[in-house]
């Protein structure tokens, strides 16, 4: 019997680029997406935000190399305007940006993601959207006396008129963080990122004017984009990722966050990607500007990192492997 090839799906892929270290994070993800998808469907938009009164400084992508490498590896870079965030809050990059992308099939991918595999592995359903699952229990934070999970996420739902019951993973116990839909804004998709974008803009912007009471003592930077992604998503009728999506945070994409993470905690297959993709000398010459690409890939400290950690028991919280890291000099952000 002849196995069935998957339908090849087309969308375009969302990352944020500016100066600093994501101008040279977003060459890595360009030249990841050419190795691992040399045919792919889509476009690569990397989004640039644009000076205006809400930068304290011009956000720009700084590097005339860097420019020319993301077009020469095929990405289409996208200016935009920062309307409602920038400096104050710049993870509502990923929110904004939305709005100036091609009304079609979108993936959006925080610019600290490595491609190691091929997007024909991935089902994507555009019309339910989802996000990432690979978060700790970072928000909320409960207090003594305070409400509890059920009450402050239940007030969120309440305020945008969303059915809070259907959001919940009841194989989880009450009042434990993982029965309340959260998600890591590394990566999400829909189909139209015109409605998704101006929902998220809405949601984010009445929660950080005027959150529920229930959410008096709750700390909102940076976790603005985290608290409200689970509510858009659920509004389109999406959730938690099932089984078609297994390779986002798998075999497919690595949101790697810091290099010296990356070096503590994957496998093997993403750090040779990290160093095979790394070491064209066109690559090469433009990411050895930035500290950690210096100091991580092309000075050896990663292995040095790397050394430290048993991956086959990692310690439990993402805190420790910094703390680790730093002990030991070795950590470059």
């Amino acid at each position: 019997m002849t196995q069935t090839q998957p339908v090849r799906q087309s969308f375009n892929i969302l990352a944020v680029g500016q100066g600093g270290r994501l101008q040279y994070e977003a060459v890595l993800l360009a030249a990841s997406l050419r190795r691992f998808n040399p045919d792919f469907a889509g476009t690569l938009f990397i989004a640039e935000p644009q000076p205006g009164p809400r930068w304290r400084e011009d956000p720009r992508i700084t590097s005339t190399a860097v420019r020319g490498m993301l077009e020469a590896l095929g990405a289409v870079i996208l200016p935009f305007e920062t309307a409602v965030f920038g400096s104050d809050y710049p993870y509502g990059n990923k929110i904004e940006a939305l709005g100036a992308l091609p009304d079609a099939p979108f993936l959006f991918l925080d610019t600290d993601t490595l491609i190691v595999g091929s997007f024909d592995e991935v089902r994507f359903d555009f019309a339910r959207p989802s996000a990432s699952m690979r978060r700790e229990g970072t928000w909320p934070q409960i207090e003594l006396y305070g409400p509890g999970y059920a009450q402050i996420w239940r007030s969120l739902y309440d305020r945008f008129g969303l059915d809070f019951a259907s959001s919940l993973d009841l194989t989880q116990p009450d009042e434990y963080w993982q029965r309340y839909l959260y998600f890591n804004a590394g990566w999400f998709f829909h189909r139209s990122p015109r409605e998704f974008g101006a929902r998220f803009l809405d949601f984010a912007t009445q929660v950080a004017a005027d959150r529920p009471a229930e959410l008096a003592l709750q700390e909102m930077h940076p976790w603005l984009d985290q608290i409200v992604l689970p509510l858009v998503v659920h509004s389109f009728g999406g959730g938690r990722p099932g089984p078609d999506l297994g390779g986002l945070d798998g075999g497919v994409t690595c949101h790697y966050r810091t290099l010296p993470l990356l070096y503590a905690r994957e496998s093997d297959h993403v750090v040779k990607v990290l160093e095979e993709v790394a070491a064209p000398n066109q690559i090469k010459r433009i990411l050895k500007d930035h500290e950690p690409f210096r100091k991580m890939v092309y000075q050896g400290k990663g292995a040095q990192v790397r050394a430290l950690f048993d991956r086959t028991d990692l310690p439990r919280r993402e805190q420790m492997i910094r703390n680790a890291i730093k002990r030991e000099g070795l950590w470059f952000r």
